[in-house]
């Protein structure tokens, strides 16, 4: 299906054009007609896939319908990590090019005084990740009380990343009467309560079956004693003359302890995660992408958000303690129709990780050994004490909470009515 027509206008078409697009993926065509005639979605798409522009057209089109520009935020698109909430933004601009809308981008990581600028100046649309956004409205620095379409990026992961919390105190001071549309790449139960708390009456979009990974990745495990996984690592970047790979590793100090270790084999490498300020993110996916660095070595921060066009490797240096995130990490390879390999050093403590994983993918992945790097028997399994609890808290310095302390209710205590558009009176009505 064409662009042309799924209802966007001229000045969206000529965006789109710009950017060398003609044909609407799956989640485009399913998503944009129904965010234009003002429905809630709950869609499900894995990274890839389009999703972002199958959001964002739609609503930079409603935002034109109504003919005005605003000084206050009429669209909140909350994201996970920076990275996401930097490659969202990007997209808004490119895609609103020619439409007089103005937008800014919340996060963590750098000064807050900019983004106090910018939003005194006047916004209509944010991108924000939750906990720098709460920082805005504890300073009362951004006013929310207009907003009417609110969007939910890998709603999944911030649910993973521990931002409940800073979620339910968002929703609170948004008007009960607005759109809300929620991406994730997986329906969990938790996903499943909060669509139930804050969408009227979804539509419900599925693209991709659940949980499904790249068709065009190839996935393969290298068993290996945990001691020798970074000289197998560097064998293989080296056999296999790899230029361009995105390792993932489960903790900061392991990012950069595996960086520097690659860099003194010869193999030029870069480390990003929680601790790292933006600016030297920014930094090392630049010098990254552009081929100045070889391997550049990620925590699970930069599962989602990194749009790494041609990327051809993907390794898991250790298995995430989610089996969903094994998803995540891999669909930053095998993008756009291009073939991608995925590959995991799998030592004897991480055995139980891999079959959840395989439970969640329903397939045995392919085991290969290595010659000269063959698995002693006689080293017994230790526990992995780097449990979920523990993972990044998203680059805004919080801890991770527990979901909802055993509450159901995500959504301040209001739900609006099926249908009606609205939620019911006993919800609080803030900035109205």
């Amino acid at each position: 299906m064409l662009f042309e027509e799924l209802g966007l206008s001229a000045e969206l078409l000529r965006a789109i054009k710009k950017q060398g697009y003609h044909e609407a993926t799956p989640i485009q065509q399913q998503a944009i007609p129904l965010i234009l005639e003002g429905k809630d979605v709950l869609a499900g798409a894995q990274t890839g896939t389009g999703k972002t522009a199958g959001f964002t057209l739609p609503l930079l089109r409603r935002l034109q319908a109504s003919g005005s520009v605003g000084d206050i935020p009429r669209v909140l698109i909350l994201t996970p990590t920076r990275e996401l909430a930097a490659q969202v933004s990007e997209s808004v601009r490119d895609y609103g090019r020619y439409l007089p809308f103005r937008s800014t981008t919340i996060f963590g990581g750098v000064s807050i005084n900019p983004q106090k600028t910018k939003l005194r100046k006047g916004v209509d649309i944010i991108v924000a990740t939750p906990g720098r956004l709460l920082d805005h409205m504890q300073q009362k620095t951004v006013d929310l009380s207009a907003v009417e379409i609110l969007v939910l990026d890998e709603a999944d992961r911030m649910l993973d990343m521990g931002f409940i919390r800073d979620m339910r105190k968002i929703f609170k001071v948004l008007p009960d009467e607005r759109q809300t549309l929620l991406f994730s790449a997986t329906f969990s139960d938790e996903i499943r309560k909060l669509s139930a708390e804050l969408l009227d009456s979804p539509e419900e979009i599925h693209v991709t079956p659940k949980n499904t990974t790249a068709e065009r990745v190839t996935q393969i495990v290298y068993p290996v004693d945990k001691s020798r996984k970074r000289e197998l690592l560097s064998h293989q970047i080296g056999e296999g003359n790899w230029r361009q790979v995105l390792v993932f590793t489960r903790t900061k100090h392991g990012a950069n302890r595996l960086s520097e270790q690659l860099s003194r084999d010869g193999i030029h490498s870069s480390a990003i995660h929680g601790n790292k300020s933006q600016g030297a993110r920014t930094k090392a996916l630049a010098a990254f992408k552009a081929g100045k660095v070889r391997v550049l070595v990620a925590t699970d921060i930069a599962a989602r958000g990194l749009d790494i066009e041609k990327l051809p490797h993907v390794v898991n240096y250790e298995l995430p303690n989610v089996p969903e995130d094994y998803v995540h990490r891999i669909g930053r390879t095998a993008r756009a129709g291009l073939d991608g390999h995925a590959i995991s050093l799998v030592c004897v403590d991480e055995l139980k990780l891999l079959r959840d994983i395989e439970k969640l993918l329903k397939t045995k992945i392919t085991q290969t050994i290595i010659p000269g790097y063959e698995v002693d028997p006689r080293i017994k399994p230790e526990p992995i004490r780097n449990g979920r609890s523990s993972r990044p808290s998203g680059g805004n310095g919080r801890k991770r909470n527990s979901l909802g302390g055993g509450k159901k209710n995500y959504g301040g205590g209001s739900k609006r009515r099926s249908g009606s558009g609205k939620r019911s009176s006993g919800s609080q009505q803030h900035g109205r």
